[in-house]
């Protein structure tokens, strides 16, 4: 080993990445010659704890002294958790969204992994030591023994089960323990077998049309290296059978499918459509599992025995021995942003993840992302298009009905009940959709006009009538009903507003021979609940459909023939740029739920700004004019797509320290901008538009760039800067590089 020097250590060192606030590895000695290799867990010591973490890296020294050096305390692992491209992926990742490398490493492990539990199940097998010449004396005329040592050294190897098997008793084997003459060792369980490639992997065929023949084919020529596809396809035209044509080519070369879906609730119909389709192993993985069904659902993916992983936003970073395929369904959706600690993109890093594994990817949607229809003008995503729904669907027609000067019954025009009434007349089944759960969003009072306001955050309580109730959806504060006003004791305390229960109040009251099914989080708290609902939906009786954005996107009701939007103005006029982009999107989806079989369907739009021109654009012409007008607004206003962001947020118990951190740290970025010649325009430091939250006054700073490359080259050193700080106790902050949330 090379001669120490007194400033730095000369020799082999493990770059740790651990579970820590700070942006960066940190050294430690192996425990002997036997190195660990990159992307495997060891247990150290940091500070007073003893953490799990990855060695990112074997260096052939350190810049610290060696007695500054610790050992790291054991190796958990023989081989890497993760495949070189995942593993790249992980540091990339870290590095654009600026986040701890122990972080983001520890977010792409199940946390039985992250708490150190071994990989492969261990079995406890028995093993006989070297002869000696005192084994006779030690065994003398123990017969039985004798037998048993002989048993053992001919096997090499012997579980517990097989010692009994051979005849011989657990006294036996401890009696043999206790002279020195076996000893116990863990024997690592072996891998899951890859499953079996097939030739003809799907159970029955449906006939395509010919654009998704078209898709198909294009998709498929393409099968053998890194293209990104936009499918882009009307609700009804058959996406999911496209995803499910190119990944039975796949499939049958032993090649492993990834699917992103972007709610909890549409994987378990998702993973059963794939069942019935496919007859290979499908793994789900989601966090509606428990730690044991997470971790059996990661092994399978990663040995190759799943042929189908299916998951939520967090399954981006599944390892996958043969990896074929990546498909993101309803790319559009913003699920897939995770909004707190490593604030990611699922759906952009699962391109830069196929890219890396030299593979095909799909981004599928009726309504997608300004950013990927950009991609997509800009030749970096190939553009298909399916505009015919499928069989005997047809395509709904969309119609406002304006009621800025019609006085509503809790929250309905009559015109809509009239056609609501039509509808359930001809055994029909309808869905009405509001975007807000609840009895109603307001609470006032007569008197003095007081407005129920929850104390932790600048927004009002919403009402709830089952059971009676105040709460927070911002915070999850909850307290009982008010009887009287706190200010002037007055008790005329009224609602304003309406939401899920409320309606479903009034329509019971309307219909009363007709079910009311509310679909919201509130009446799907219950494991199964929802799924019993869409039982009782998908039986065919006339019914009525109440429910938010979780009946949105990806359910199939073929009996809804009319869908009813009630407030459909919240977002026209969003603090958020994004508001009328996400409106848009959610109208589309939500009428794609009408006319999915034979029957007719027809799509009413409820609204005080009817003549609004997105509101017209979104009735009278595809989502594709509707997209171009926002595209060509955001061009304008220097905005997402055509322009890059980093929101910098600051939070306190009080706005001044976390309004003081951000002028520093909005300094720091003026002098780095000036010094580096990088055009970088500052907004800021203002309170967010939703000014506390969860008990938090909430500064943001926001940084704008037209290349994506300066942008970086700023954070990147205001990182090292803030790793070099004493940051304020009282202050949290956080960094999040394409925001998709600025409220």
């Amino acid at each position: 080993m090379p001669a120490e020097t007194p400033s730095n250590y000369q020799g082999t060192v493990l770059q740790v990445a651990v579970p820590s606030p700070l942006r960066r590895v940190f050294d430690y000695l192996p425990l002997s010659n036997k190195q660990a290799l990159p992307g495997t867990r060891v247990k150290v010591s940091f500070g007073r704890q003893q953490l799990i973490g990855i060695v990112v890296s074997v260096s052939s020294g350190s810049s610290l002294e060696k007695k500054k050096l610790k050992p790291i305390l054991a190796a958990l692992d023989s081989e890497s958790l993760l495949d070189d491209s995942l593993f790249q992926l992980l540091i990339w990742a870290s590095n654009y969204y600026q986040h701890p490398v122990g972080e983001v490493f520890a977010t792409a492990l199940p946390s039985k992994l992250r708490n150190g539990v071994a990989l492969r199940d261990s079995t406890r097998v028995w093993t006989g030591t070297e002869p000696s010449p005192q084994q006779g004396e030690l065994l003398g005329r123990a017969a039985k023994q004798k037998a048993l040592l002989d048993f053992i050294r001919a096997e090499k190897e012997v579980t517990d089960h097989e010692v009994r098997q051979a005849g011989f008793s657990s006294q036996l084997l401890k009696q043999l323990e206790l002279k020195q003459l076996v000893t116990e060792k863990s024997r690592a369980g072996a891998a899951e077998p890859a499953f079996e490639p097939a030739s003809k992997v799907t159970k029955f065929e449906i006939e395509l049309n010919e654009e998704q023949l078209s898709s198909v084919t294009e998709i498929s020529e393409a099968l053998d290296s890194y293209t990104c596809f936009l499918l882009d396809g009307i609700t009804g035209s058959g996406k999911t059978e496209v995803y499910m044509r190119v990944m039975q080519e796949q499939l049958a070369k032993g090649l492993q499918c990834l699917v992103l879906v972007p709610e909890i609730g549409l994987t378990p119909q998702t993973v059963s459509r794939f069942q019935q389709r496919f007859s290979c192993k499908v793994a789900s993985l989601h966090s509606g599992l428990n730690e044991t069904e997470r971790l059996t659902a990661w092994k399978q993916a990663r040995d190759g025995s799943a042929g189908i992983v299916i998951g939520t936003r967090s399954a981006v970073f599944t390892p996958l021995a043969n990896p074929g395929l990546i498909v993101i369904d309803e790319e559009h959706d913003s699920s897939f942003k995770q909004q707190d600690g490593f604030r990611y993109s699922a759906r952009d890093l699962a391109v830069i993840r196929a890219r890396e594994e030299n593979i095909c990817i799909i981004l599928g949607s009726a309504t997608p992302s300004l950013e990927s229809l950009h991609n997509a003008r800009s030749k970096k995503f190939v553009h298909l298009q399916l505009t015919q729904r499928t069989g005997s669907k047809q395509n709904c027609g969309m119609e406002i009905i304006d009621v800025a000067n019609e006085t509503l019954q809790e929250g309905f025009s009559e015109q809509l009940l009239y056609r609501i009434r039509k509808h359930i007349e001809r055994k029909n089944q309808v869905l009405v959709f509001i975007n807000r759960r609840g009895f109603a969003p307001i609470l006032n009072c007569q008197t003095c006009g007081w407005i129920c306001e929850c104390e932790n955050c600048v927004t009002q309580f919403t009402v709830h009538s089952n059971p009676p109730s105040i709460r927070c959806h911002h915070c999850g504060t909850a307290a009982r009903l008010p009887r009287a006003c706190p200010q002037c004791k007055s008790k005329d305390l009224n609602t304003i507003g309406i939401g899920t229960q409320r309606i479903e109040t009034f329509l019971q009251s309307q219909f009363a021979s007709t079910p009311v099914i509310r679909i919201d989080r509130d009446s799907t708290r219950r494991k199964d609940s929802l799924q019993k609902m869409l039982d009782q939906v998908n039986k065919g009786a006339p019914c009525i459909l109440l429910g938010t954005q979780m009946l949105a996107k990806g359910h199939h009701f073929p009996n809804i023939t009319l869908v009813a939007i009630l407030d459909a103005d919240s977002g026209l006029f969003s603090a958020d740029f994004r508001g009328q982009e996400h409106m848009g999107q959610t109208i589309v989806q939500v009428a794609g739920r009408a006319g999915r079989a034979d029957r007719a369907g027809e799509v009413l739009i409820q609204s005080r700004h009817g003549s609004h021109e997105t509101l017209q654009t979104l009735a009278n012409d595809a989502y594709s004019k509707f997209s171009e007008q926002q595209l060509q607004e955001r061009s304008s206003a220097q905005l997402p797509p055509f322009f890059h962001l980093c929101l910098l947020r600051a939070e306190a118990s009080q706005m001044q320290p976390a309004l003081q951190f951000l002028e520093q740290l909005a300094k720091m970025c003026a002098g780095f901008s000036q010094h580096n010649s990088l055009p970088i325009e500052q907004l800021g430091p203002l309170p967010a538009p939703m000014e506390k939250r969860a008990g938090k006054y909430r500064v943001q700073l926001l940084l704008k760039a037209e290349k994506r490359g300066n942008l970086q080259a700023l954070l990147s050193q205001l990182c090292i800067e803030l790793d070099t700080m004493k940051l304020p106790r009282s202050v949290r902050f956080s960094i999040d590089v394409d925001p998709q949330d600025l409220v």
